[in-house]
Parts: C-alpha cells; structure tokens; sequence
C-alpha cells in the first residue's frame, strides 16, 4: 500500500504506529495491489506453480503437487503476515497510576522473520526495555510486536527500528531500547555459507542513548 494512504483499521494502536513509521520513514516499502487476502493466495500459488516447473519438478507428484497451495497460504496468513495491520495485536496500554519509573526489559523474545534480499529464514532472539513515563504496557504485548514485525520480508536494521518506534509512539515516550541477535540463513544456507556467525542490531532512544549509565544496565544484560 502507498505509504501515504490512510488504513481504515478499527485497531487504534495499529493506525498510530503506522503513521509513526511512516513520519520517520521505517515503514516497510509497499504499495497497494487492490488483491484480497484469497486474490493473493491464489496468485502466489499460480506463481509458485511456475517456479517449480521452471526447477522441473513434476506437480503430478503426491508428494509436491499441493505445495504451490501451502506457499500461498503460508505467506499470506502466516511468515508475510505482518504486512496487514488488520493483524497487528490488541495493545493493552494503561495509565501509569503506580509512578513507575525503573527499567522494564524483556528478554530473549523468540522470532523468526525472512530475509527480504533472498526470501530464506531469520532466526533470532529480541530483547527489549522501557522506562515508563505516564504509559505502561502488557509485558506479553512487546512479545506480540516484535512477532508482527518480523512476520514481513525484512532486513534486522530495519525490524529493530521498527520495533523501537512502535514502543515509543504507543508509550509516548522516546525511552525505548530495543536489540536483536540473529543468525541469518541467506549467510548461512547460502553465498558464504558461515554456520557460525550471527547479527547484533541495537536501537536506543531517549535514556538509552543519552545517559551512559541506562544504555550500560540495558546492554550488560545480553548474551
């Protein structure tokens, strides 16, 4: 969808996080099809259908002839999800009536995301904090964020800043920190072929980025 386009989404949280993205330009590149979710399964499956004649496998077998179908599905409503912010999480966000103002982390987040160059897996963890200003949030609702983030073609940068955006404009606070450790496998499985080496990305904000003591508690904790 262009990114200038209004969504009507009746999720509150889903349009303020989109237009945050957007205003700083970390939204993902997409433009609107016009195709609902069944036109884009469709499609994907006639097109994967091709592909694989292309490779020369026989479609006649038991064994392959419903995987055009399954890859169709599978990015639609499963790994390419979080391009629909109609599935972005229900966001619990409440007022801060207990004056909290220490760290809150949250670590070692499963995800797993797809690399946009090469369409192969990411696999990784994410850790993430805040300090809450007059906003906190329902700790299982940063896992549901990173889990939609990383359901699109992404590169880690991006995702890591994407996260960290979403978290301050539903928060209301720039007080926001946000790390990433994967392993790629589009190194891994291909090209290179290191089976060793992995990706740390790191986003600070607010705190995070101006006092080094804060930016020390948060970053001591990683693996």
């Amino acid at each position: 969808m262009a990114q200038g386009t209004e969504v009507a989404n009746p999720n509150p949280a889903a349009n303020i996080v989109r237009q945050a993205l957007i205003a700083r330009g970390l939204e993902t590149p997409v433009v609107e099809n016009g195709l609902d979710n069944t036109q884009k399964r469709q499609q994907i499956e006639q097109h994967f259908e091709q592909i694989m004649q292309v490779l020369g496998l026989d479609l006649s077998d038991d064994s392959l002839m419903d995987t055009p179908r399954r890859i169709g599905k599978m990015y639609v409503d499963e790994i390419f999800s979080g391009l629909d912010y109609a599935q972005f999480p229900k966001i619990t966000v409440i007022e801060n009536k207990m004056k909290l103002d220490e760290m809150v982390k949250v670590a070692d987040i499963c995800l797993t995301s797809t690399c946009e160059h090469h369409f192969v897996t990411i696999d990784g963890s994410a850790t993430v904090a805040y300090i809450p200003k007059t906003k906190i949030i329902g700790l299982s609702k940063i896992n549901r964020i990173v889990g939609f983030f990383a359901r699109r073609p992404q590169v880690q940068e991006r995702l890591t800043q994407q996260v960290l955006c979403a978290l301050q404009a539903l928060l209301e606070t720039d007080n926001v920190a946000v790390s990433i450790d994967a392993v790629h496998y589009c190194v891994k499985a291909r090209g290179v072929q290191d089976e060793s080496s992995h990706t740390r990305t790191t986003a600070l904000g607010g705190n995070f980025k101006s006092k080094p003591e804060t930016r020390q508690e948060f970053l001591q904790g990683l693996k």
